[in-house]
């Protein structure tokens, strides 16, 4: 588990209005944690402040929100993206099979 990819899906989960504390968004995080995986605090922390000087969080006070700027972008990414449509082929006109000329009477 990415710690940043984790961290997102903990704010989105919670759905705070005035955001998620760090301490939520970790017990969030450890109680989502993969039984192999070790908890790395460090690593949290560190992925934490990447994530608001990236502009992917707002930190409001002690607590992280998504960015207006990330939401944009996670909706774009979600949004199908239209395949340009595919011009029809021109359909091939068939020649004309010549006429066979009937034998002249006798």
């Amino acid at each position: 588990m990415v710690y940043k990819a984790g961290i997102i899906a903990a704010i989105t989960e919670l759905k705070d209005r005035t955001g998620s504390s760090s301490i939520a968004i970790k017990k969030h995080m450890q109680a989502n944690l993969p039984a192999d995986k070790k908890w790395l605090n460090g690593m949290f922390l560190n992925a934490l402040k990447k994530a608001v000087a990236d502009g992917d969080l707002v930190q409001i006070k002690s607590s992280y929100k998504l960015s207006p700027d990330y939401k944009k972008k996670a909706a774009a990414a979600l949004k199908p993206k239209k395949a340009a449509p595919k011009k029809k082929a021109a359909p091939k006109k068939k020649k004309a099979a010549p006429k066979k000329k009937s034998a002249p009477k006798k």
